[in-house]
C-alpha cells in the first residue's frame, strides 16, 4: 500500500454505496453500461493510488478495462459520447446536473479523459487527484435524482437518450 491511506478510505466510501433500492436491469442499457463504467474508472484510479500497480486488485481492474474498450463500441453504446455533446448543446441545464466526471470526460473542450484506464482531469499536472474530489464524484453518481433518471421507462436522462437515438437513425 502507498503512504497515503486516504485513498483506501475513498475506496471504502465507494464500496459502502448500495443500489439495493434500484433495479438496474430496468435502467436504459447504455446508461447502465456507462454508469458502471464510470465507477470502474473511479475504482481503478483509486486502486492505482492506494495499492501497488501490480496488486491483484489492479491487475483484475486492468483486465476489465481492456474488455470494456470493445464493449463500449457495441450497439447504441457508441452514441453515448455524441449524446453527451448533444445534451450539453441542446439541454445545458440537464447536462449541468450530470455527475461532474461525465461532464468533464465527455466535453470535447475539457482536457479531462480516461488515459491508461485512469481518470486524468488535468494532463499537465503531475499531482494525483485529491481524495475530496473522488468523494464528490462518487456521491454524484449515487444521488437519488440522478439514479432515477437512468430508468428506461421513466427516467429523464433515458428519455433524452431515446430522443437522441431516434435522431441518429
Amino acid at each position: 500500500m502507498n503512504e497515503d491511506p486516504e485513498y483506501v478510505h475513498v475506496m471504502q466510501h465507494l464500496y459502502e454505496k448500495s443500489l439495493v433500492l434500484h433495479d438496474t436491469s430496468l435502467w436504459d442499457p447504455v446508461l447502465r453500461f456507462f454508469f458502471f463504467d464510470a465507477l470502474a474508472h473511479i475504482d481503478y484510479t483509486l486502486g492505482i493510488l492506494a495499492y501497488t500497480y501490480q496488486s491483484p486488485k489492479n491487475i483484475m481492474g486492468q483486465e476489465y478495462m481492456r474488455w470494456r474498450i470493445d464493449e463500449e463500441k457495441k450497439g447504441d453504446r457508441q452514441h453515448f459520447p455524441a449524446f453527451m455533446t448533444w445534451l450539453a448543446q441542446n439541454h445545458p441545464d440537464r447536462f449541468s446536473r450530470l455527475p461532474t466526471l461525465w461532464q468533464r470526460v465527455y466535453d470535447p473542450s475539457d482536457p479531462a479523459s480516461y488515459r491508461g484506464f485512469r481518470i486524468v482531469l488535468d494532463p499537465d499536472s503531475q499531482q494525483p487527484i485529491r481524495p475530496h474530489v473522488f468523494f464528490r464524484m462518487i456521491d454524484e453518481f449515487f444521488e437519488k435524482e440522478f439514479l432515477k433518471s437512468l430508468y428506461a421507462e421513466d427516467g429523464s436522462l433515458a428519455r433524452l437518450f431515446g430522443q437522441f437515438r431516434a435522431m441518429q437513425k
